[in-house]
């Protein structure tokens, strides 16, 4: 839930530290002289931290600001980076020129920085074979994707077969976690 701000006579606060406009800091007064000093400079009077003690209000054009807030958040949004699994099927008897296939896209999804989740497909009777035996085919497609990867989530059984979820390795983690 977004946190409204309170402006001007809103503002319950007896005394505030203030701020003007420019960001300097013009110490603690009571809200009557806030409120005439925004006034008197034609300006709005708003609460910018209500938790701290005293509270924090800013000397500045209302509209002003909510547009700076709004920047300010468009810009951390877009700076975020978020992480998409992608998924890649393969079967028991899939060839090794769409293995390569499949393991050359793995290599490009995980320099975009996204997450592969590989499913090893298995149907009918194959589902019963030997653990070891589904582990190797897995490994097939493994062996062939030409990035540095780790093994984010080791090779599971699900609803439909084998399991595994890699990332690319970051150098500069891994650099940071040596020394």
């Amino acid at each position: 839930m977004k946190q409204r701000l309170k402006i001007n006579n809103f503002i319950r606060a007896s005394e505030l530290r203030i701020i003007n406009d420019n960001g300097e800091n013009l110490g603690v007064l009571s809200l009557k002289e806030a409120l005439k000093l925004a006034e008197k400079k034609n300006l709005d009077l708003i609460e910018i931290s209500a938790d701290s003690v005293p509270p924090v209000a800013k000397i500045t054009d209302y509209g002003k600001f909510q547009y700076e807030q709004k920047k300010k958040a468009k810009e951390s949004k877009a700076k975020a980076h978020s992480v998409e699994t992608k998924v890649i099927q393969i079967k028991i008897g899939t060839g090794e020129h769409d293995l390569n296939l499949k393991a050359t896209n793995v290599s490009k999804w995980l320099n975009k920085g996204h997450r592969v989740k590989i499913d090893l497909f298995l149907v009918g009777r194959i589902k019963y074979t030997e653990d070891s035996f589904k582990q190797e085919r897995l490994n097939r497609i493994l062996n062939l994707i030409t990035v540095d990867y780790k093994v984010v989530v080791n090779p599971q059984r699900s609803p439909k077969g084998f399991t595994v979820i890699i990332e690319k390795i970051d150098k500069n983690k891994q650099q940071d976690e040596n020394k």
